[in-house]
C-alpha cells in the first residue's frame, strides 16, 4: 500500500488512543486539554472513518470492544513513532529563541525559581519558559517538559540526568503555633501531609517519630495548600531550608534535628538535549543550581 492510501487523521487516533489509556472521556480530555466534547468527536469520527466501533460505555468508564482491543496495540505504536519524531524534530533546532518548558516542584517553582529565571531572561531575553509546577514527574518522553528537576536519578538510558545539588528539608511550623503547642511532645504534635498519608506517615516513623493517622487531621494533595495551612497555624508541614527559613512567620520545629537531604538532578531527553536552546537553559539551570548549598547538616540524628 502507497502512502497516499492512509488517510487516517492524527487527532482523531491520538484521542482514541488517550481515551483508551485514561479509561474515560473527562480524563482523556483533561490529559489533551481539550474540551469532553471536542474528545468525544474525535473519537466518534475515527469510528466512523473505519467503520469500526471502538469504544463502549460501562458507567461513567468507557470499555474497549474487542475491536477496539485488537487496534490499540497498533495506535500505542503510531503514537510512539509520533513521539520519538517530535523528540528528533526538537534536537535539530539550532535557534536560541522560543520556548523551554521547565517541570519543578510547587514551592520551589514559586518561591525559588523567580529570581532564576529573571537573570535566565536577562542574559537570554528570546528564551519562553512555561513552567510545570507539579510534585508529579512529568513524562519527558511524551514532552510533557523539556527540563525537569527531580529529586531522584533517571536511569533511563534515553534521559540525561546530572546531580546538581543537594537541598535540605526540615520540619516547620508557625510562630503562632508553637505558641500554643511548644509544650507537647512529639506524638501529640499536629501534622500536615497529603491525602493518603500512610507513605509519608511511615517515613516520619522511621525517622523516630511514634505518630499513627490521628496525627494528620489537616491533609492536603498540593504542597502549596499544605504551607499555607501550615502558615495558619493548624500544625506541622515539611518544607525545603531556602522556603522555611526565608519565610518570617514560620519556625524550625526541632531545630536541633539533622535535615532531610535530597540530592536533586536536572534531567532531560537525550534527543530534546541537541536542541541549542534547551541546552542553554539546562547549561545556565546546572550554574545556578549548584550554588543552592545546605546550611547546616548538623544535629542529632532521629534514626
Amino acid at each position: 500500500m502507497g502512502q497516499r492510501a492512509i488517510s487516517l487523521n492524527w487527532n482523531h487516533l491520538r484521542a482514541f488512543l488517550v481515551t483508551a489509556e485514561e479509561g474515560s472521556l473527562s480524563a482523556g480530555a483533561r490529559a489533551l486539554k481539550i474540551s469532553q466534547p471536542t474528545l468525544g468527536r474525535q473519537v466518534s469520527a475515527l469510528e466512523q472513518e473505519i467503520g469500526v466501533t471502538l469504544f463502549e460505555r460501562m458507567g461513567s468508564r468507557l470499555s474497549l470492544t474487542p475491536s477496539g482491543e485488537g487496534l490499540v496495540t497498533y495506535a500505542r505504536s503510531v503514537g510512539e513513532a509520533a513521539m520519538q519524531f517530535s523528540l528528533a524534530a526538537s534536537g535539530q533546532s539550532q535557534a536560541v529563541e522560543g520556548a523551554v518548558c521547565l517541570s519543578v516542584g510547587e514551592l520551589f517553582a514559586a518561591y525559588v525559581m523567580p529570581p532564576i529565571i529573571q537573570r535566565l531572561q536577562a542574559i537570554e531575553p528570546g528564551v519562553k519558559i512555561v513552567m510545570v509546577a507539579s510534585n508529579q514527574s512529568s513524562d519527558l518522553k511524551r514532552r510533557e517538559a523539556d527540563i525537569a528537576f527531580r529529586a531522584h536519578h533517571a536511569d533511563q538510558p534515553d534521559l540525561t540526568s546530572l546531580e546538581v545539588c543537594e537541598l535540605a528539608s526540615r520540619f516547620y511550623a508557625s510562630s503562632d503555633y508553637l505558641e500554643r503547642n511548644g509544650h507537647l511532645t512529639e506524638s501529640e504534635h499536629r501534622f500536615i501531609g497529603f491525602d493518603d498519608c500512610g507513605g509519608y506517615l511511615q517515613y516520619l516513623n522511621g525517622l523516630g517519630f511514634s505518630l499513627t493517622e490521628g496525627n494528620f487531621p489537616i491533609r492536603a494533595e498540593k504542597h502549596f495548600v499544605q504551607w499555607a495551612m501550615a502558615k495558619q497555624g493548624l500544625g506541622i508541614v515539611t518544607a525545603l531550608e531556602l522556603i522555611g527559613d526565608a519565610d518570617a512567620d514560620m519556625e524550625r520545629v526541632w531545630p536541633d534535628v539533622s535535615p532531610i537531604i535530597s540530592p536533586m538532578h536536572l534531567v532531560a531527553h537525550r534527543e530534546v538535549m541537541k536542541n541549542r536552546r534547551v541546552r542553554v537553559v539546562f547549561d545556565f539551570l546546572e550554574s545556578e543550581l549548584a550554588s543552592l548549598e545546605v546550611s547546616d547538616r548538623s544535629g542529632p540524628s532521629r534514626s
